[in-house]
């Protein structure tokens, strides 16, 4: 089956489901950050401790379809899946994986080696997997390193992604923008964390969505987990190294979001392929 489903891919990248993917984003702006956060979701389910979890595939099914952390996600999986069912074989979890290495690039990101063979599981994984913006250090810690794995180096990386993509109060909790260009990716979240001024936004004060605005223009804003950052040495320190250096960041990420999307499927995967190669 997995064999199978790696020759399905393969030739369906070559044959135009990279162009599909991306004709998708240019039509809409906010659907490039959702594919991003759609593959990020899934993946971010795994706990190395037990190997469960990961991307399975499994988001369209209760409990992980209902859980609040998911919120918003409904619409990149339907879109997803009106373009899966014209490659047929195609499994959601590559299909998801795929989607989000399409939309990093049409954003401006670094290209990301995709490897390919996921099959899909019918089991979700628990909740409350996912890293909780209100929360600090400890818990990103317990999420990133414990639970799924990556260094510190890792995942400031790996949150470095709220370049793009904005907060919705119907999904999150949370309001607004990190950047002033939520579709284009750049260390920009890393320059606008350090070099601008932050406090708690009155509106927010003492809720438990509390959240950040920059008091130059009061219209971007950063979540707690991400103040939290800034107040440990070492993810400080590649937070800095972020903010100077685009290109390492850039290619920090590549290999963090690499190995995001792989967590569970280490050894069971054919490639990786460059996107990019297949878009004619």
């Amino acid at each position: 089956m997995a064999s199978n489903r790696v020759d399905v891919l393969s030739s369906h990248i070559q044959s135009g489901l990279y162009g599909d993917i991306a004709a998708l984003i240019k039509n809409d702006r906010d659907v490039g950050p959702e594919f991003v956060r759609l593959a990020w979701h899934s993946s971010g389910t795994f706990d190395r401790r037990d190997g469960t979890g990961g991307n399975k595939g499994t988001m369209d099914k209760c409990p992980e379809a209902e859980d609040p952390a998911n919120a918003g996600l409904a619409r990149a999986r339907k879109l997803l899946g009106e373009v899966g069912r014209r490659y047929p074989g195609l499994s959601k979890s590559d299909l998801w994986a795929f989607a989000s290495v399409v939309a990093l690039e049409v954003m401006g990101g670094p290209a990301i080696p995709f490897h390919y063979g996921r099959v899909d599981g019918d089991k979700c994984p628990m909740t409350g997997r996912l890293p909780d913006a209100s929360k600090g250090v400890d818990h990103i810690r317990c999420v990133f390193t414990t639970q799924m794995g990556f260094t510190d180096q890792e995942t400031v990386a790996l949150i470095g992604a709220h370049a793009v993509g904005r907060c919705h109060p119907d999904r999150s909790g949370y309001s607004g923008p990190w950047t002033p260009n939520p579709y284009l990716f750049s260390n920009t979240f890393f320059t606008n964390l350090l070099r601008r001024t932050w406090t708690i936004n009155p509106a927010t004060a003492g809720t438990p969505n509390e959240q950040y605005y920059d008091t130059e223009t009061k219209r971007l804003m950063m979540l707690p987990s991400d103040i939290a950052l800034t107040k440990d040495p070492v993810l400080l320190k590649w937070c800095q190294a972020y903010a100077d250096d685009r290109l390492l960041f850039m290619e920090h990420f590549s290999s963090a979001y690499t190995k995001l999307l792989n967590l569970g499927w280490e050894g069971k995967l054919k490639g990786p392929v460059s996107a990019k190669t297949f878009l004619n």
